[in-house]
């Protein structure tokens, strides 16, 4: 129950009064997110960033010339010799701009549709016909339709030509070195991308049409199968990644001449990652002077990162040693590696990785751009990560994870003497709500259970915060049990029935899955069951949000006003899903911890926060 000062003058206060200088201006101010990294024919490497003090724009960034200058704003992800493709988020056109022409201006490709109707994702450049290949999503509202397009790369402004349609959902279009070939991923209802999916290939004609189409993956019906990422070798040879008869991710290859397909490399491990996104790259061949068909690549094995250069003729993997344990994407640069990551002691970042001469050990290793600037000052405020097992009633099997990657936001809570778990759950994006159990809440639960038994908290003042799927997890958490004391939602699902209406296209059939009849959407819908809440809640709300409809948040709190619960709500103006301003999410962490603070743990805080007022209390 103290902290001590960097002179060791030590000093007694409860338990969430500490003062830190990881403060919530530092949070939100440093809270960059990273939305992918790619390497133009230079060798030069480019980012995007989105930036909570620029009210969360999204800006394409290149690396400074000299090392330690600052990185080169190109504004407003796919490169054409020296010429960038970008989507416009305000209007969602592709334009296109010279990277070495100053002042050069933005040149539109897509026709002005009077407003953001359409919108492209996952494109690549295909320099035999001078166009853009890329994933077309059609907004209707709330339905949204995807179709496989291409959109021509010439000055004129060209309605989109459509090259592949009829299934649901595209992704991955990659085109071979010579333009000859084009492979992508495609599903259709109601499946996700992970639980069946198809890999095709297509012949491009001399007018470039798509023809002679072949299903590499996923058509075969006695094979549950999800392929993702198909990628070229510069031989030509189609690479993928896929999950038949293992279960794993691992990554196969296609034998053109006899239509097989191959394992490269048979791994109880995770080579890729959940399709929630567009451009994901796992992978990536490593340019070598000699004879060698090298890829760089990444799995998951156990909750940790490992990054290894697979040599694919001797089918070996030779691991590299860096202080990451945490990967996303990787991209090849000029003899060197580029990867996105982080550890416990590096927020998410992205490094650069230099091979020796037989590309198999890193010899350097160098942060180039970090989402957060940790000062020195801070580290003794800083705390480790813990990996914690408990007892819970089924086991995980999540399409994503808690990573062990340096955050401040959990820093801001640990800094002032809040102990903050973050529990693995089992499904991060919906949750897994059939059986007629809530496991995601059962996990919460006994973790919370796990850590009173041992001793580490105060099980009079457990406290659960948690983010749309999340959110419905502390709102049912804190409806259907008796374990928290105090609540936060960020954009939560109250009313799953009413979420199942709103959603779009992409998840419409997923829930379903998730949650099982129609007596189930009434069951686990914490809406439904406002006489069972029993303690205070604060919710936060974007107003723009189309996937979770502020009216949920509004219900939630109307109800446990008029039940006499301490209750506040905040919506903020021009925020959608999730959060990407600076002031309101610094306004969010502070009112969080100044709520608990108040009706929980009963302490005065150390900051100077003015407190909102709380309906039944103030």
């Amino acid at each position: 129950m103290s902290s001590t000062t960097a002179k060791e003058t030590k000093l007694t206060a409860p338990y969430g009064s500490w003062k830190s200088p990881i403060t919530a201006d530092l949070v939100s101010g440093s809270d960059k997110r990273l939305d992918g990294l790619a390497v133009d024919s230079l060798g030069r490497i480019f980012w995007i960033e989105s930036r909570p003090t620029e009210s969360g724009r999204t800006v394409l960034v290149r690396q400074a010339e000299k090392e330690g200058d600052t990185p080169i704003d190109i504004t407003p992800k796919d490169f054409e010799g020296d010429t960038v493709i970008f989507s416009n988020y305000e209007d969602q056109r592709l334009y296109k701009k010279s990277i070495s022409s100053e002042g050069s201006d933005f040149v539109p490709l897509t026709p002005d549709y009077d407003g953001p109707l359409v919108c492209y994702a996952d494109g690549v450049f295909d320099s035999r016909f001078n166009r853009y290949l890329t994933t077309i999503v059609k907004v209707v509202p709330i339905l949204l339709q995807q179709l496989f397009q291409l959109i021509s790369a010439s000055r004129n402004v060209e309605e989109p030509k459509i090259l592949v349609e009829g299934n649901d959902f595209y992704a991955f279009p990659r085109i071979d070195h010579n333009g000859e070939r084009v492979a992508w991923i495609e599903w259709g209802h109601p499946n996700m991308p992970w639980d069946r999916s198809e890999l095709w290939v297509g012949y491009i004609s001399e007018n470039g049409d798509i023809q002679n189409r072949t299903c590499i993956a996923g058509g075969d019906p006695s094979i549950v199968e999800s392929p993702t990422e198909p990628k070229w070798s510069p031989e030509g040879e189609l690479f993928f990644i896929t999950d038949r008869r293992s279960g794993f991710w691992n990554i196969y290859k296609w034998v053109e001449s006899t239509n097989e397909v191959l394992p490269v490399y048979p791994l109880n491990a995770e080579f890729s990652r959940p399709l929630w996104y567009f451009g994901m790259n796992s992978y990536e061949f490593v340019q070598n002077h000699g004879q060698k068909n090298l890829i760089a690549c990444s799995y998951r094995k156990k909750g940790r990162s490992y990054l290894g250069i697979l040599d694919v003729t001797l089918r070996t993997m030779s691991l590299l040693d860096i202080p990451f344990t945490d990967l996303d994407n990787i991209t090849s640069g000029v003899d060197c590696l580029y990867v996105e990551g982080g550890s416990a002691v590096h927020p998410l970042s992205i490094a650069r990785v230099i091979l020796d001469d037989q590309k198999s050990k890193a010899v350097d290793f160098s942060i180039i751009w970090a989402s957060s600037s940790i000062d020195s000052n801070y580290r003794a405020y800083l705390s480790s990560p813990e990996v914690i097992e408990f007892p819970t009633q089924i086991p995980g099997g999540p399409t994503g994870e808690a990573r062990g990657i340096l955050n401040l936001s959990f820093q801001y809570w640990t800094s002032r003497g809040w102990a903050f778990v973050y529990v693995m759950a089992e499904n991060t994006e919906i949750g897994y709500w059939d059986a007629g159990e809530l496991i995601d809440v059962n996990d919460c639960c006994s973790c919370a259970k796990y850590l009173v038994d041992c001793g580490k908290v105060d099980g009079e003042r457990l406290c659960i915060t948690g983010g749309s799927a999340g959110g419905y997890t502390a709102l049912a958490a804190l409806a259907f049990r008796e374990t928290f004391k105090a609540g936060t939602s960020l954009y939560g699902i109250a009313d799953l029935k009413s979420y199942r209406g709103d959603i779009p296209k992409f998840e419409s059939h997923y829930i379903d899955n998730l949650v099982g009849s129609e007596n189930a959407y009434f069951e686990r819908s914490p809406i439904n069951f406002v006489n069972k809440f029993s303690c205070p809640i604060i919710l936060f709300q974007g107003l723009d949000d189309t996937v979770v409809l502020p009216s949920q948040a509004r219900k939630i709190y109307h109800a446990l006003k008029d039940k006499g619960l301490p209750v506040a709500l905040v919506e903020y103006e021009g925020e959608q899903h999730g959060f990407r301003k600076a002031e309101n999410i610094k306004f969010t962490l502070e009112q969080q911890m100044m709520f608990f603070a108040r009706l929980v743990g009963h302490v005065q805080v150390a900051d100077d926060i003015t407190p909102i007022k709380i309906d039944n209390l103030d």
